[in-house]
């Protein structure tokens, strides 16, 4: 068996295969570039969501002339030069792949210069070969043009989605080097439209305003805090400000966006119980560490790394958010109903955030347009004109970025509450259909949901009853006899410390059965049997047991079963007892499954409603 050497261009276009995924790949890569050259401006114009052409320009610092064709060489990088930089990894960029991978699939023009060149340089490749290199005007910065993507790799093609999934993965990509990098000025426009802004200002509560919204940003409270190894500091959103998935949450170290699931779960557990199910911050969490604690060289996308302090920085996380929503008031307020179309936007949202881009097309399909002026969906001509007049059907715009920066907040964080007013002097007046409380305040008005709120109230004294029981054992009257086929009895013996440190002793009985004459204390009465099996099951599952996670989830479901339901009528005694009892609690905003335990009318918002006040036109 021969063994050769490949040629360039091939193993160019093999790297190609894990660099250039996708149009969204080839901007990151270019971006990347433009953000480690030092650039504080940087412009995207697309045509054919990058297919046709992809072009960047930026005002860094340029490639001197002699070093033009070699950024165009395999593993060829200004970034780093000796293998212990490779450990300090300070810039997006540094394996050298990325140039001469995406000129390997299409064709390539750039020009470039330094500041201290006398004059530019321009070079042009198609396929990787170059096909000219010749002097060019002087401008201090880089143009780079991208066309005719893939046109010598049609089978790549073939998986291209639509135009519309593609220009929502350059945007997602724009979004988060945004993000990350708020002291640059981004600009993106796609077949003439003017899609994405940004002021470069330094300022991330703006950027967070530009990309999401100005009604987001208002609902977004500050993050910082540090340690021996980490300066943290950021933004996450209200509970009540949530999505149906984790893509918006942003996870920035040193610079650099990445996808880290731990990380993303110790900011959800930040939040504890005042989130739903199923629903998810919005958060954009930048992290500082020493590069020597992060190894970037994981994968060629650079979005994976490694973190070699990872589980203190997620305790740092989990505090660092919990601390940061303890002092505010997250009582929702109100919200006048939605329109047909926000409501149809909002679902076609939420169903396109995880899907995949054939089942986002799928999902908009006669339906849905997209604006690329606005980067938005809108509700097509043809679908709205069966159910609404087509001129009720706007497409949506938003902001300006100056208009953006005057409706921000004058501070840079979300009104905190004084500790003695954090929850309000609720006076009780009335009672709907056994399941609502009515109460007012000197703000406005209030609706208590009456079972979340009990269940707020027995889950803070469960999860206290059950903590302060945890090395108690409770004698049983009749012992427990619980049944296991062989292998499972085999797992469970070479499992006797850990039962143990659980507060379970099992003694054996036959020889497919264990008995359980004593169990911890916190077991919830009459389920004794059910708990024990519910953690051997999990034992027997993942050869570990969380305790403490357990006896949470078991707060929970005891506080559920023993709150009062829906249809039950309370006295006037019963329900302000209710309400004095909620204002104790150390979380009285939310139900343990994270649903608002009351909502707040203001006085404003009614006054509006009944017109005694108009709108400002």
């Amino acid at each position: 068996m021969e063994i050769i050497e490949l040629p360039e261009n091939l193993a160019n276009q093999i790297a190609a295969g894990e660099v250039v995924e996708r149009p969204a790949s080839v901007v990151k890569e270019l971006l990347e570039n433009a953000i480690d050259a030092g650039s504080t401006q940087i412009d995207i114009e697309l045509e054919e969501a990058g297919l046709k052409k992809i072009q960047v320009i930026d005002n860094g610092k340029g490639i001197a002339s002699d070093d033009v064709a070699n950024a165009f060489k395999r593993h060829a990088t200004s970034k780093i030069h000796t293998q212990n930089e490779l450990f300090r990894i300070r810039t997006l960029g540094f394996r050298g792949e990325a140039l001469p991978s995406i000129a390997s699939v299409a064709k390539v023009t750039l020009e470039t210069a330094t500041a201290e060149a006398a004059a530019g340089s321009r070079i042009e490749l198609s396929g990787g070969k170059i096909t000219e290199q010749i002097a060019a005007p002087l401008r201090s910065g880089t143009k780079i043009i991208v066309e005719e993507l893939f046109f010598n790799t049609p089978a790549r093609l073939k998986y291209v989605k639509s135009l519309t999934t593609e220009l929502s993965h350059i945007v997602d990509i724009i979004n988060r080097l945004a993000l990350s990098h708020p002291e640059i000025a981004f600009r993106l426009v796609h077949d003439g439209h003017l899609m994405t802004r940004t002021t470069g200002n330094g300022e991330l509560k703006q950027t967070l305003a530009g990309i999401y919204g100005v009604a987001a940003a208002k609902k977004m409270a500050a993050v910082h805090g540090e340690d021996l190894d980490f300066i943290v500091d950021g933004w996450i959103s209200l509970p009540e400000l949530t999505r149906a998935s984790r893509n918006y949450l942003s996870i920035i170290v040193n610079g650099r966006y990445i996808r880290n699931y731990p990380l993303t779960k110790a900011i959800l557990a930040g939040y504890g119980s005042k989130l739903m199910v199923g629903r998810y911050p919005m958060a954009v969490i930048r992290v500082q560490m020493d590069p020597l604690l992060v190894d970037v060289n994981v994968h060629p996308t650079k979005q994976e790394v490694r973190l070699s302090k990872e589980k203190e920085l997620m305790t740092l996380l989990t505090k660092l958010v919990r601390e940061a929503l303890q002092p505010l008031r997250l009582i929702p307020e109100a919200q006048p109903p939605k329109s047909e179309e926000t409501l149809f936007s909002e679902m076609l949202s939420e169903q396109t955030e995880n899907a995949s881009p054939a089942a986002n097309d799928q999902s908009a399909k006669g339906k849905l347009d997209f604006d690329p002026q606005s980067g938005q969906f809108f509700v097509s001509e043809k679908w709205a004109s069966e159910s609404q007049p087509a001129d009720q059907w706007k497409t949506p715009r938003e902001p300006s970025t100056d208009q953006q920066a005057r409706e921000l907040p004058d501070s840079d964080n979300v009104q905190e509450i004084p500790e003695a007013r954090r929850f309000p002097e609720l006076e009780f007046f009335g009672q709907m259909h056994g399941t609502y409380l009515f109460a007012q305040s000197e703000d406005g008005l209030y609706i208590v949901d009456q079972h979340a709120a009990q269940e707020r109230i027995k889950y803070e004294y469960f999860r206290k009853a059950i903590a302060e029981q945890n090395t108690q054992q409770q004698t049983l009257l009749v012992p427990i006899v619980l049944e296991y086929p062989g292998n499972d009895m085999l797992k469970l013996r070479t499992q006797e410390e850990v039962l143990k440190s659980i507060g379970l002793e099992l003694e054996p009985f036959g020889s497919n059965s264990l008995i359980l004459r004593h169990h911890p204390a916190w077991f919830p009465s009459g389920e004794e049997e059910e708990t024990a099996r519910a953690l051997l099951d999990i034992l027997l599952d993942t050869g570990q047991v969380d305790v403490a996670k357990f006896r949470e989830k078991t707060a929970i479901m005891m506080s559920c079963k023993r709150s009062i339901k829906a249809n039950h009528h309370l006295d006037d005694a019963q329900a302000r007892q209710l309400l004095s009892d909620l204002a104790q609690c150390e979380n009285p905003f939310n139900c343990p499954h994270g649903r608002p335990v009351l909502i707040h009318f203001g006085n404003q918002e009614i006054e509006k409603m009944f017109k005694r006040i108009q709108d400002p036109h």
